[in-house]
């Protein structure tokens, strides 16, 4: 008997992978991981009106992009469909499913019935004692959908579950779901299911939405005869503020944070971490992340989803990037640099740029004429032409970082961050940034004198504009 792990990500490819969809399919991956297993990628595609190539083609894009990538060929509903057909031929020869033809305002009625006598809004079961020949016959005329006998006055279904244990639902308190839409085509359940099944899935994770469908799906997987998958009913996703994660409270594409300069990693450390605190901080990588998964502990309770910790490890990790995978990062913000200074450059401030875009706060140390940060120049002026005369004289006398501020203190009587903020304000464009004696190092003699000669220019505009 193969014991090996198998997990699947099962999206429909109706639209872009969003924060959701990462975590379902970062836990299953993880978890295929920690156990040495494979995880599948299916594609849902049985809703042909809303699939679509495109979709597809972007999700699986994503998920290479994340380094989640799946074992096998990729998997795909529509291919199946014999199959779910089979299936519920042979739940529906069983007596196990059967049709139903009540029309949705007769549905209503018998909902709003129920809820006025304080019961559950459940289906009446009507046409659930139709012979097989009165079924057949009213099949001819009218338009039904095929339910799952399941409701009954006794007995249970048990969801196999490493979070909650097992979790036992009466059968008095299911429903008899509708498996066949009236159009022919299926719901959710009966596929889902029927794939996990013949597709070898040994382990679930989703979130806890999903349990009572579990226990529909669970009932149907034993009467076809196959064994259940396990299952990990994880805690729900939301939003920062507490509701339902959606694009009105902070949910993202993978697209969207992609053209934003994230890192895959730091999706991946945020997502990986929500409810499950005891991951190591020296975690860093995704394989790292699966081998100290501790699947069995993640949390049940919802779990707020945060921006600011997701781009913390984003810094975090681009503060780990040699300057050679930083140099194409931040090039694009800099225009066109000769390498050997690009890499230079992307050494000197690639621990203090929490994005790549904020290169281009530094562009002064590659321009000189490169506009000065808005909240730089009144440093500038505030300094005056006077002060950085004297730090261009000193800077001929003393051609180096100790020497030079030594020489501008004495001459300007400045000291601490009088002396220290308009020199690195005229040389870097910047009121934070590297090391000075970095900077220094960086410019040479020439483009030093260079900056200091612009500063006293616009600290005469200055004058000239007052």
């Amino acid at each position: 008997m193969n014991n090996q792990v198998v997990t699947r990500f099962a999206p429909s490819p109706t639209g872009l992978l969003h924060l959701g969809n990462v975590r379902t399919a970062l836990l299953n991956w993880l978890y295929a991981k920690k156990f040495d297993g494979r995880f599948l990628l299916r594609f849902e595609d049985t809703d042909q009106d809303r699939s679509q190539v495109e979709y597809i083609e972007a999700i699986k894009a994503d998920l290479h992009w994340l380094g989640l990538e799946w074992n096998g060929d990729i998997l795909f509903q529509s291919k199946h469909a014999a199959q779910h057909t089979k299936a519920l031929h042979s739940l529906a020869e069983k007596g196990q499913a059967y049709r139903c033809f009540c029309s949705e305002s007769q549905l209503g009625i018998d909902r709003k019935l129920a809820t006025s006598r304080g019961l559950p809004p459940r289906y009446t079961g009507r046409c659930r004692a139709l012979s097989s020949a009165e079924s057949e016959k009213k099949a001819e005329a009218e338009p039904f959908v095929w339910r799952l006998a399941i409701h009954a006055s006794e007995g249970e279904v048990t969801v196999p579950d490493l979070l909650h244990g097992h979790v036992n639902f009466a059968r008095r308190d299911l429903d008899d779901p509708v498996v066949v839409r009236s159009d022919g085509s299926f719901t959710f359940l009966l596929p889902n299911a029927v794939d996990d099944a013949v597709d070898g899935i040994t382990h679930v994770l989703r979130g806890d939405d999903h349990l009572t469908n579990s226990a529909y799906q669970v009932w149907l997987i034993e009467h076809l005869g196959y064994h259940a998958p396990m299952y990990l009913h994880h805690g729900l996703l939301l939003g920062p503020d507490g509701s339902k994660l959606s694009k009105r409270s902070g949910s993202h594409s993978v697209a969207e944070l992609r053209e934003e300069g994230l890192l895959p990693g730091a999706l991946i450390q945020a997502m990986g971490r929500l409810g499950h605190p005891n991951m190591p901080e020296e975690a860093h990588t995704a394989l790292q992340l699966a081998e100290f998964l501790d699947a069995e502990h993640v949390s049940t309770s919802s779990v707020r989803w945060s921006d600011e910790e997701m781009w913390r490890w984003h810094t975090r990790l681009l503060h780990e990037l040699d300057c050679e995978t930083v140099m194409p990062m931040i090039q694009p913000f800099v225009g066109d640099v000769q390498h050997e200074r690009l890499a230079a450059f992307a050494a000197l401030i690639g621990k203090n740029i929490e994005r790549a875009s904020d290169a281009a706060l530094f562009l002064r140390l590659l321009d000189v004429n490169a506009p000065l940060q808005a909240e730089a120049l009144p440093v500038v002026r505030e300094a005056g032409a006077l002060f950085y005369q004297h730090a261009l004289d000193a800077w001929h006398a003393n051609p180096e970082w100790k020497g030079w501020t030594a020489a501008v203190k004495e001459k300007t009587g400045c000291k601490g961050k009088a002396l220290f903020m308009p020199l690195r304000v005229a040389l870097s464009g910047a009121l934070h940034g590297p090391e000075m004696s970095d900077v220094v190092a960086f410019l040479g003699h020439d483009a030093i004198i260079a900056r200091i000669e612009s500063a006293i220019m616009k600290c005469s505009e200055g004058q000239a504009t007052a």
